[in-house]
């Protein structure tokens, strides 16, 4: 699947995350201080952006203890456009250029309730981070990258973008939305230097499902098989940049995505209908449980 992709990059011999200047969003946890942490391991220098202060200052005291690079926390949040803006001039002002990298990565965990039972205000605040944010990191900086004439961007989707599993609803649009976007800048972007890689993992090792709005019984389950079957975020991140090293757009790192990939492109109405049997299956919350989980935490560090 993505043979060409390796076989031009190996003729560029181009290696976008080696002493990267690099901004990381969503960088306070998870998968996002695992691609902070993994750039200066690599002799960059990066912006730690995160919604929350304190865990952005973490991830800069982490880069600076483990690898005495040089890091920079900046707080901000990726829905609103004004700040993904401030985040862009306070990079440059950093680096003294555009950066070189940047890593749409801030994302938030939505799921358990069927369409119909959602609710607009959810709806909107997934959205409003998980698609708008790529959306905003995206036109921010694509410019700067284009005129620069090389660099990278990595967007992080999820599986849930092709798996489109029931009581996902939010979350299956918002990273459908970062695959389409991220093919559609790949095309625009092609000759131009700059190499755009989207990553759609299945399960990583993160707080998402703490910190998101999900219910009890989904929340349970997410985190089970986060457990049993997911990945480090450490293994993303390394894989993720290493492929946009390579200049490969697509990033599928675990068998399940692969096999969810495949099925669905060879066999779609059995896929669907295999779908509908296990929306029976799994475990669904009662109204009460459902609304107890409705606490609404704010943070976008996947």
């Amino acid at each position: 699947m993505w043979i060409l992709d390796d076989l031009v990059a190996a003729l560029s011999g181009d290696r976008r995350s080696r002493a990267a200047k690099a901004v990381v969003t969503g960088a306070g946890s998870g998968i996002g201080r695992a691609f902070a942490l993994e750039l200066a391991a690599r002799g960059g220098e990066v912006v730690c952006s995160d919604i929350d202060e304190e865990r952005a200052q973490e991830t800069v005291r982490m880069i600076r203890r483990i690898h005495g690079g040089a890091a920079h926390a900046v707080v901000c949040d990726v829905s609103r456009r004004e700040d993904v803006e401030s985040l862009a001039m306070h990079a440059e002002l950093i680096f003294g250029g555009p950066p070189t990298l940047v890593v749409n990565n801030a994302g938030v965990g939505i799921g358990g309730k069927p369409v119909g039972e959602i609710g607009f205000e959810d709806w909107q605040w997934a959205l409003g981070i998980n698609m708008w944010g790529v959306v905003h990191g995206s036109e921010i900086f694509v410019p700067r990258l284009r005129a620069a004439g090389r660099g990278g961007i990595i967007n992080v989707a999820s599986a849930a973008g092709f798996a489109a599993a029931p009581s996902m609803g939010p979350y299956n649009v918002s990273k459908a939305a970062v695959m389409s976007l991220s093919e559609t800048m790949a095309a625009e972007l092609s000759g131009s230097g700059v190499a755009v890689t989207v990553l759609c993992p299945t399960f990583v090792r993160t707080n998402v499902a703490r910190d998101g709005r999900i219910t009890a019984a989904s929340q349970q389950l997410a985190e089970t098989l986060m457990r049993w079957t997911g990945f480090t975020p450490e293994q993303v991140a390394r894989t993720t940049l290493d492929a946009n090293d390579r200049g490969r757009l697509y990033v599928v790192p675990q068998l399940d995505a692969q096999v969810i990939w495949h099925l669905k492109r060879h066999f779609p109405t059995l896929y669907a209908h295999a779908l509908g049997v296990m929306n029976h299956l799994l475990p669904h919350d009662d109204q009460q449980s459902a609304e107890a989980a409705d606490g609404h935490d704010t943070k976008t560090g996947v």
